[in-house]
């Protein structure tokens, strides 16, 4: 039955390619490529079924539920603390102006009075409220001087005067913040600072919605950008592999020249060595024919000695050199077919030497007659 209804889900994602697509596509934070879908028909299959169960996230649904619930309900508790501190904060900063111009000029007695009574009542309240116990905890929080919010609520101005604050407290600050308002407005946009007041009233009751349409383009950018990144991986990596690739078969082909060209130079010098045997021939048909000419005499004896040596020194140079090329080829017999030429020389070489051995020994043989 499960078996069934799996097949179902992966017949409903697509087939082939398109089923790849749709896996990477819906598992955007799967480190996994085409390739390796491809390769692992299986997994692939697997991925495919956990999509049925699973956002782009990674979240199951229930989770993804109850964060969402979670989401809302914070952002429920920010928007009241929010609100609460732009109150307190617009507050402040009125009490701040009123003491900034009361310090550089006179202020009516009526205006003296509001903002002496607003800054009273915001003292003893922040002061009362540290001395509430916690609500947190079953334990009460010490006492500050044994003091008590009671005692402390006590400090307040008088009823009267709190009452003519609360009437007046309403316009002013509605006047705060909508000058706040307009300031943010032209902010916002620098090009509407010089308008009439009516005419930024108007766009401050769209500001939001504009703020809005800007956020959710900038989480679509995020979300674009996230996206790219996750693609810019993926074919980093296709990247790489195909360039080990490459690298690979440069190493292959940069050693089938090497060889090559080894083959090249070991030809040259198997040439040189034939012409250098034959010129050494040469000059001991020679030095004999003048060695036969001067058989008399003591000193063509003593020179045909030295001949002799030298001969000796030669062929002895030139067995050192038969057995550096035998190793050689002994270590290149394994190319193939590319080196029988050099073996048919070597051949020929090594006759060479043997004639000079034997042209050697019959010059022993008439020296000694």
């Amino acid at each position: 039955m499960f078996v069934g209804l799996e097949t179902t889900n992966i017949l409903v994602l697509g087939t082939g390619d398109n089923l790849h697509q749709q896996v990477l596509a819906s598992l955007p934070l799967c480190d996994v490529t085409e390739e390796d879908l491809t390769q692992s028909p299986q997994f692939c299959k697997l991925l495919a079924t956990l999509t049925q169960h699973v956002d782009r996230s990674g979240l199951t649904v229930p989770l993804k539920a109850d964060l969402d619930r979670a989401e809302q309900k914070l952002q429920r508790q920010k928007r009241q603390w929010l609100r609460s501190e732009c109150l307190h904060r617009g507050l402040q900063e009125m009490i701040q102006e009123f003491y900034v111009r009361k310090h550089n000029s006179t202020v009516p007695p009526d205006q003296n009075m509001f903002y002496e009574t607003m800054e009273r009542c915001l003292r003893v309240t922040q002061c009362a409220k540290q001395l509430d116990p916690s609500s947190t905890t079953s334990q009460d929080k010490p006492s500050v001087l044994g003091l008590t919010p009671q005692q402390v609520l006590q400090l307040l101005p008088s009823e009267k005067d709190v009452q003519q604050m609360k009437q007046a407290l309403p316009r002013q600050l509605e006047r705060r913040l909508k000058e706040k308002c307009l300031s943010l407005v032209s902010y916002y946009q620098p090009e509407w600072e010089n308008e009439s007041e009516g005419l930024k009233t108007n766009k401050l009751s769209h500001l939001s919605i504009l703020l809005d349409k800007d956020k959710k383009r900038t989480e679509q950018l995020k979300e674009t950008c996230r996206e790219n990144t996750v693609l810019l991986q993926r074919q980093t990596q296709l990247y790489l592999s195909e360039l080990i690739k490459c690298i690979q078969l440069l190493q292959t082909l940069l050693l089938d020249h090497r060889l090559k060209i080894q083959t090249d130079l070991d030809g040259k010098k198997l040439d040189y060595f034939e012409g250098k045997c034959e010129l050494v021939l040469q000059k001991i048909k020679t030095e004999m024919v003048e060695i036969q000419l001067d058989t008399y005499s003591h000193d063509t004896i003593s020179a045909h000695r030295k001949i002799r040596e030298k001969l000796e020194s030669e062929l002895t140079a030139c067995k050192a050199e038969k057995q550096a090329l035998e190793m050689k080829l002994s270590s290149f017999e394994i190319l193939g077919k590319a080196f029988e030429a050099l073996a048919d020389e070597y051949c020929r070489l090594r006759q060479e030497i043997d004639m000079k051995n034997w042209a050697l020994k019959e010059l022993t043989k008439y020296n000694k007659n």
